[in-house]
């Protein structure tokens, strides 16, 4: 008798958690967002919290979370239980904190499952236009004919703009200086008054500056060629083959949410994307729109995670407390 009445309470209670599953959503879902309102993962949030809701019918919004490199608002999300209500809109430092920080509250593989990832940015080199640098073949030259001559800005120690310039020393073996910023914006405006000679810089920040001729591009970090920068090679086709490194945005759910709600949040995102208008407004952000399947978007991570590793060893970051 009591193993029938176990049988019976097991029965009851999957049938309760599949129809709880089926009624998703049935009250309003957040979307944490562990920057500032504003720049590129509060809009893709935003833009997908508006989807959602016009086709589930729900209230989908929009809890923005900063702080410690984004670590406090994902570890809000990996303490959230795991039914579909809250979701995290994460950045590619997400696969890189762990080289910054020496003790994470959480574990990116153990706590979160990846959904999706919503968009890839793409990053370029550029140089100040006094230099004479034309081609990234004449600055990788230039940096091998002067070790550590050559020096460049980055948004600081760990950040994607740093390990992006720490993985093309590490495929050509070149020297170049690390002059590190508290910030995109400091950085772009030393580069910006030829205090510094070369930075990897975000597409949309640096764009204007190449239109106005104040920087000149030599590759962007895309494999391919970028539609915001169409005349400006990936630093892949430039030499550097399969050099890639990406601003990407994705979105996440804590480890155990149901596989059918991380399913159908995966297939709307794709939905949206089939909207011309919204490829259209991410491309002026000079953002791709990707929409991965939870396992390719997963594998993708783990391939980030070991891509860093390996970069952030080359290039001797020591994490802090």
């Amino acid at each position: 008798m009591l193993r029938l009445a176990i049988a019976a309470i097991a029965f009851v209670g999957a049938c309760f958690n599949a129809q709880a599953q089926s009624n998703w959503p049935n009250k309003p879902v957040k979307i944490l967002v562990p920057t500032a309102a504003g720049g590129t993962a509060d809009s893709t949030a935003r833009l997908f919290a508006l989807h959602l809701g016009k086709v589930l019918g729900q209230q989908f919004y929009i809890e923005n979370r900063g702080g410690a490199g984004n670590v406090l608002g994902i570890d809000s999300v990996v303490r959230s239980p795991a039914d579909g209500y809250t979701l995290l809109l994460g950045a590619g430092t997400i696969t890189i904190n762990h080289l910054v920080y020496k003790k994470l509250p959480y574990d990116v593989l153990r706590d979160l499952v990846p959904v999706t990832q919503m968009v890839s940015v793409p990053n370029v080199l550029v140089v100040h236009a006094s230099q004479p640098m034309k081609t990234l073949a004449e600055y990788i030259a230039a940096a091998k004919a002067a070790p550590g001559k050559i020096n460049y800005a980055s948004a600081g120690i760990g950040s994607n703009l740093h390990l992006a310039m720490e993985l093309l020393k590490f495929r050509t073996g070149i020297d170049v200086t690390h002059v590190p910023y508290k910030g995109v914006g400091p950085a772009m405006s030393d580069t910006l008054a030829g205090h510094v000679m070369s930075m990897v810089s975000n597409v949309a920040s640096a764009k204007p500056h190449i239109e106005a001729g104040k920087l000149r591009a030599l590759g962007v970090t895309s494999l391919q060629r970028t539609r915001a920068l169409p005349d400006v090679p990936s630093i892949s086709e430039a030499g550097v083959k399969d050099y890639e490194v990406l601003n990407w945005f994705g979105l996440f759910a804590p480890a155990g949410t149901p596989k059918e709600i991380v399913d159908r949040l995966q297939a709307e995102a794709a939905a949206m994307y089939a909207d011309p208008k919204t490829s259209r407004r991410l491309a002026g952000e000079g953002a791709e729109p990707v929409a991965s399947k939870p396992g390719v978007f997963a594998a993708f991570v783990r391939d980030e995670i070991k891509k860093w590793d390996e970069v952030g060893k080359a290039a001797n970051i020591q994490p802090t407390e």
